[in-house]
């Protein structure tokens, strides 16, 4: 299987899905992580060119962690537009990396870049299998499956998993790929905002107190996920096994892709062993 993540910036797809990204890897599966800006603001002090290079190589030091491909869009962070130019990169994109799984942020979500790459995965679908539409790439003979990444967002409709999926086994290779991103974990991850800057030590013992630090940060989400749709875990692996479950991540079906069947979507995610 081929799988295309869209995340607005050179991290979120990998936070949202880089466990099952590491478990598709594993099975012999194809991902990719495209970032929809370059990221060029995301940092307290460093900004432009230089943090767009920066980021990119941590993305892909990351991605490679996990078994994945990395594209970053040249695109200028929080400047990303649903244009009909973007609409045609999205389904060259998609139908270069010729995907069975499209995934994206959905549409209600507090950052304007994560907003439209929501709205430009949705005009995607559908127009990846329109001859006529971007004929320089070769349109795909069927649609893909979408789905959005999780959120905890409410309004005007709450998140709500169509799939949840286990990743206590590869939790810390996904916690070593986060691990990558240095200029957020100093930055946006360390203070919560892009007014100062908290190096990461320099010295092996420093430097291993701020590893635990992130890897706990990311611990206590994946665990929130788990607990939040424990049903749902149990629904797919069992009652025995998803209460075993420390970690996980969750995926909604998207209306505008191929809608598979239950158990068509168990083989998109080959990862239920009851």
């Amino acid at each position: 299987m081929r799988i295309i993540v869209f995340g607005a910036h050179p991290d979120d797809g990998e936070i949202k899905a880089g466990g099952a990204a590491a478990l598709w890897a594993q099975q012999g599966h194809h991902v990719k992580f495209v970032s929809t800006t370059n990221g060029d603001i995301g940092h307290a002090v460093m900004a432009g060119g230089p943090l767009a290079k920066r980021r990119t190589a941590e993305v892909k030091r990351a991605d490679k962690i996990l078994g994945a491909d990395t594209e970053v869009l040249d695109i200028h962070d929080g400047e990303l537009m649903p244009t009909l130019q973007n609409r045609k990169t999205f389904v060259r994109l998609i139908r270069q990396w010729k995907a069975d799984i499209v995934m994206g942020h959905r549409l209600n979500d507090y950052h304007p870049d994560h907003r439209y790459t929501g709205v430009l995965m949705q005009d995607a679908a559908f127009m990846v299998t329109v001859s006529s539409f971007c004929p320089d790439v070769p349109q795909l003979a069927q649609n893909p499956v979408f789905l959005y990444l999780s959120d905890n967002f409410q309004k005007p409709n709450p998140f709500e998993p169509d799939i949840v999926v286990a990743i206590d086994e590869v939790f810390e290779q996904k916690a070593e790929a986060l691990w990558q991103l240095e200029s957020q974990i100093e930055s946006l991850w360390a203070t919560g905002n892009f007014e100062r800057v908290e190096p990461i030590p320099t010295d092996p013992a420093g430097r291993a107190a701020r590893k635990l630090v992130v890897t706990r940060r990311f611990a206590r989400r994946a665990e929130s996920v788990a607990n939040k749709y424990r049903n749902k875990l149990i629904e797919l692996y069992g009652p025995e096994k998803a209460q075993k479950v420390r970690y996980a991540e969750a995926f909604e079906l998207c209306e505008y892709g191929r809608q598979p069947s239950a158990e068509e979507l168990k083989m998109l995610f080959p990862f239920f062993k009851n």
